[in-house]
This record gives C-alpha cells, structure tokens and sequence, in this order.
C-alpha cells in the first residue's frame, strides 16, 4: 500500500512564505512526475505545479515566479517553495504522485492535503 503525506500547511500573512513537502512510502517500484494541485472553497481543483523523476517542472501561470517545485528522489519526496502568497492562494494542497508500485501495478496517488491560508 502506497501513502503521500503532506505537511507544511498553515496560516500565513499575504507577501509570506510556506514550503509544503509530501512524502511517499510504503510499497514503491518506482516514481514518475510528482505534483502539487489545489482546491479552493467552491472550486475545482487545479494543478500548481509538476516535476518529473529527471527534474523537469511545469508551473500554472498564476504561481510562476512565486513558488519552487523541487524533488529529493532518494526520499521520494516533493517540495512546493511558497513565496508572495496571495490571498487567492488560500486552498487545500494536494500532493500527488504517478507511481509504479511493488506489485509493478501503475498507480495514481494523492494526499489527504494541507490547508494554506493566507490573510492578515
């Protein structure tokens, strides 16, 4: 069995900064592109952010020059670098992951999310 837990979430100031990390664990073969999306009250959800197992990143264009995907493949680990916040940031992240796991069955796992809020 395969979990992402995230964590990093909070309550911050607009123009502040959060890191969000999210790691996997149990059962893995292997990973491909790990992601951040959000969901904000009365939204769908949305993609932020990807990165690939080699480092290639894609960025929604209402966070890019904001926030910084990053990856530590070692700890099957994700990292989303937070800067400026925005109070139209404020949602649920999600972390996400397109895995192979022990059994060699491809999956498509998501966390439980982390609140981020952003307001005076």
């Amino acid at each position: 069995q395969v979990q992402l837990v995230e964590s990093g979430g909070g309550l911050v100031q607009p123009g502040g900064s959060l890191r969000l990390s999210c790691a996997a664990s149990g059962s893995i073969f292997s990973i491909d592109a790990m992601g951040w999306y959000r969901q904000a009250p009365g939204k769908q959800r949305e993609l932020v952010a990807t990165i690939t197992s080699g480092g290639t990143t894609n960025y929604a264009d209402f966070v890019k020059g904001r926030f910084t995907v990053s990856r530590d493949n070692a700890k099957n680990t994700i990292y989303l670098q937070m800067n400026s916040l925005k109070p139209e940031d404020t949602a649920v992240y999600f972390c996400n992951a397109d895995l192979i796991d022990g059994t060699l069955v491809p999956r498509d796992s998501w966390g439980q999310g982390t609140q981020v809020t952003v307001s005076s």
